[in-house]
């Protein structure tokens, strides 16, 4: 499946006994409140964004599932090094405005000396943008219901018929790939970004086209167009 990024931005995030327990669900020690740091992502929403798409409620209740064990990357680095933390809970939350509905992702880091700066940085607002990766299972006009993942309907999304703006609704999840840290000026919380629109950017022939498991080389190509989509966000 093609990889769709959102933006999503950093909350501060709440540590009790509830919350510490789900933690260490995904940990293979017991940890204590002083061993992990917890923020909380604001990760996408029920409404129309800035390319006329949206999550259906549907969907982001299966990403608030789906999410719950995926690693926390830098600048969607498909490795183990890049790895800085992990999501251990998800939820459907109320948003701002009516009728709002928000998926919030809850994730923890370890506290060590090599997280300290990473730690620093999001405490100190510097880093606070992040980039949410999954895949689809379908996309449906809002005017026909057509799924342009099977047959390409005569609508645009923005373009407006018979008094209706045309958007497309982003239904059902696939499959749930990881959310990466990335270091860039804040944009507005409308703000996304995606490989390519409903499709992302075709492996080489000569290469396997799931582009392999994260790491490996043949991830390379999907890494270094996902890069430089973070760099041509504005």
């Amino acid at each position: 499946m093609d990889q769709i990024l959102k933006s999503a931005r950093l909350e501060k995030g709440s540590l009790d006994e509830g919350e510490l327990a789900l933690i260490n669900q995904q940990a293979l020690r017991p940890m204590a409140a002083e061993d992990v740091f917890t923020f909380r992502l604001a990760a996408c929403d029920n409404q129309v964004d800035r390319d006329f798409e949206r999550f259906t409620e549907g969907t982001l209740s299966e990403m608030a599932e789906r999410f719950v064990g995926c690693p926390v990357l830098r600048d969607h680095r498909w490795s183990a090094d890049a790895q800085t933390a992990r999501v251990y809970a998800g939820a459907v939350e109320p948003g701002p405005g009516e009728g709002v509905r928000r998926l919030v992702l809850r994730c923890y880091m370890v506290r060590t000396p090599e997280s300290a700066p990473t730690i620093a940085a999001i405490e100190g607002g510097i880093l606070r943008e992040c980039s949410v990766g999954l895949a689809v299972r379908r996309v449906v006009c809002s005017l026909c219901g057509a799924d342009q993942r099977e047959t390409l309907c005569q609508h645009f999304p923005g373009r407006e018929y018979d008094g209706q703006v045309c958007h497309m609704d982003l239904d059902g999840v696939a499959d749930a790939y990881e959310i990466s840290l990335v270091a860039v000026p804040a944009q507005p919380a409308a703000g996304v970004i995606k490989g390519k629109r409903y499709g992302g950017a075709e492996a080489p022939a000569e290469q396997d086209p799931t582009g392999g498991a994260p790491g490996e080389d043949s991830q390379d190509w999907r890494d270094e167009a996902l890069l430089e989509l973070e760099k041509s966000r504005f």
